[in-house]
């Protein structure tokens, strides 16, 4: 992006049926949402979902009731509680606002972490970790700072059955025990840029919640650095809200805007606040990441300073950035459907499922080989991939699961199959037989080629759906 000035995002959503998109970092008059509890009740019953119900839509099976995926069109939040549920992504803790993310919720969040990690460190920043007590005096040090922060404050106030002598802020963002630390860890012009990140929780008392988009606890990187100069500090602030567009475009295939928020949802002590803002499938903006040239602002706050080149003393000049687990409630909203969830490949926890089927007991085994031998194949080649061979379920049911849990791709192998050296290939994206190829080759080249082709199709395809619906 260089020296390119993003543009104030109250001039870019200004349509009537987008309203302001609820803020990662707290506001005044920020947006506030509906909470809804049939999510927990769905994540108490034991789940089957029946592949065939003649209209299109994913049936759960409960042991006392029948439910159906809401459709999205009928009501969006309902339809994505439910998804969250039936693909076990998340379920509610037992504090009031609080998640406890499920093994296939939280291998988005990290396939999203080994993506980041690599282009942190690519553009010169190390990973490290601060306590998440911080000194409730250090909020109070930069006035807009606390004033923005107070109404959802967690104090800890009793610690080991003795009234503390100052009270305690559970971290709901780091800036200001950065800022103690950088004090002491900056001297001099040669110790800059200081250029940092850590992979932490963090905690914000929320009135209104829904899992991955607001919640009382969830994850996140928050990135600090501190430079010489203004010039510098704006060009890193800019830097990073690249990454993050890059990272939505190119792997959750997410068609974000990127822009400047305006004076009055700039991040609480920032001076600017770049953010990266997405259109969900409700047709509702979403604040999917944000970066923050934070002037010196904390600096001047806290002493952060460092002798020049000239050997005067100069304040530092700082930004700060992130990106949540919201953003994997961001890829749900943005490309599921009535089915459930649809993830982007380079996203998937499993990128192929394959599906065994036979009828009688002797072609088992040679469905079965042929099975394994197709997952070591595209194991071997880096693919995700998982065999059900599970034989307490029908083939049809399997079907309706995996697309329910949003497997871009999904390799069935028959007696037949076996017999003529083939595999069938079906895409989630595109439903029914237009979705559906057979006679793809067992042999290695030509099926890993071909697999690796068809994931690509899927992202790229993503990505124009969204764009398309964005700009629709």
């Amino acid at each position: 992006m260089g020296a390119l000035r993003l543009p104030a995002l109250t001039s870019i959503f200004t349509s009537s049926s987008v309203r302001s998109p609820p803020a990662i970092f707290p506001l005044k008059n920020r947006l506030r949402l509906p909470i809804r509890r049939p999510f927990s009740a769905h994540s108490t019953a034991e789940k089957v979902v029946a592949p065939e119900l003649g209209d299109g839509k994913a049936k759960v099976l409960d042991k006392d009731k029948d439910r159906v995926i809401t459709p999205r069109s009928q009501d969006f939040n309902a339809w994505y509680l439910d998804v969250i549920a039936n693909a076990e992504l998340a379920d509610y803790g037992p504090v009031r606002g609080t998640m406890v993310i499920r093994p296939y919720g939280y291998a988005i969040w990290e396939a999203i972490q080994e993506y980041m990690n690599v282009k942190f460190k690519e553009t010169g920043h190390s990973n490290m970790y601060f306590p998440q007590f911080i000194p409730y005096s250090f909020i109070e040090k930069e006035a807009s700072h606390v004033e923005g922060f107070s109404p959802e404050l967690a104090l800890v106030t009793v610690g080991g059955g003795k009234e503390l002598e100052e009270k305690l802020v559970v971290r709901p963002t780091s800036e200001t025990i950065v800022n103690h630390m950088f004090t002491q860890w900056i001297h001099s012009y040669r110790d800059l840029p200081l250029m940092i990140n850590q992979w932490a929780n963090v905690t914000r008392w929320e009135m209104r919640t829904k899992p991955f988009i607001r919640t009382l606890e969830f994850l996140w990187q928050e990135g600090h650095t501190a430079h010489a100069t203004a010039e510098e500090a704006e060009k890193e602030a800019m830097q990073m809200i690249d990454v993050y567009t890059k990272f939505a475009y190119e792997q959750a295939a997410i068609p974000v805007i990127a822009g400047r928020k305006s004076r009055v949802e700039t991040f609480a002590g920032a001076s600017t606040t770049y953010t990266i803002e997405a259109m969900m499938g409700d047709r509702k903006a979403l604040q999917a990441g944000t970066s923050h040239n934070l002037g010196q602002n904390f600096s001047r706050a806290f002493g952060t300073q460092f002798t020049d080149e000239n050997g005067l003393r100069q304040h530092v000049w700082q930004t700060s950035w992130a990106i949540s687990t919201r953003f994997v409630g961001g890829i749900i909203m943005t490309h599921g459907d009535d089915a459930g969830l649809l993830l982007p490949p380079r996203l998937a926890p499993l990128q192929v499922v394959i599906v065994p089927i036979w009828k009688k007991d002797n072609e088992k085994t040679g469905v079965l080989t042929a099975s394994s031998s197709v997952k070591e194949t595209l194991q071997a080649a880096g693919i995700k991939v998982k065999v059900d061979d599970s034989d307490q379920r029908t083939p049809g049911w399997k079907f309706n699961y995996y697309e329910m849990k949003g497997v871009p791709l999904r390799i069935e192998i028959g007696p037949r199959d076996v017999s003529s050296g083939t595999v069938v290939i079906s895409r989630r994206d595109v439903p029914g037989k237009q979705g559906k190829v057979f006679g793809i080759s067992m042999d290695p080249s030509t099926l890993v080629a071909y697999v690796k082709d068809k994931l690509n199709e899927v992202q790229s395809s993503l990505l124009e759906r969204a764009t398309t619906f964005r700009d629709r």
